[in-house]
């Protein structure tokens, strides 16, 4: 059965449920679709990346203190996080993926690592 590629439109023959003539055009063709849409997307995902590398950085034991100023000064921006959680006490803790902060006092924050029971 003579059937056309995804990626390049060349005509192929194979099984019934193949959609691409080779594996280059395979890969090519997912690539397309998984990269990111537009640069918006991309620049954020890259702001919230160097924001979790400079909490690991810094919080290499899983639970540390640091002042605002250090955070400034490795380029943390406070604005971009992936989620919040709220403790029953209603400290409210920032996440970005796996390493949180919590904004203590004068300036200070406490670093930790996300445990299993947060979601």
């Amino acid at each position: 059965m003579k059937k056309s590629c995804l990626e390049c439109n060349e005509e192929f023959i194979g099984r019934s449920d193949k959609k691409f003539c080779s594996d280059q055009c395979r890969s090519s063709h997912n690539n397309k679709l998984n990269s990111d849409a537009n640069n918006f997307v991309r620049n954020v995902n890259n702001i919230l990346r160097k924001n979790r590398r400079i909490l690991a950085t810094l919080n290499p034991d899983g639970k540390s203190k640091v002042h605002r100023d250090k955070l400034l000064e490795k380029g943390f921006k406070f604005s971009y996080f992936t989620n919040i959680y709220q403790t029953k006490a209603g400290k409210t803790y920032h996440f970005c993926y796996d390493q949180g902060y919590l904004a203590i006092d004068r300036g200070y924050y406490a670093l930790v690592v996300r445990q299993s029971y947060v979601e």
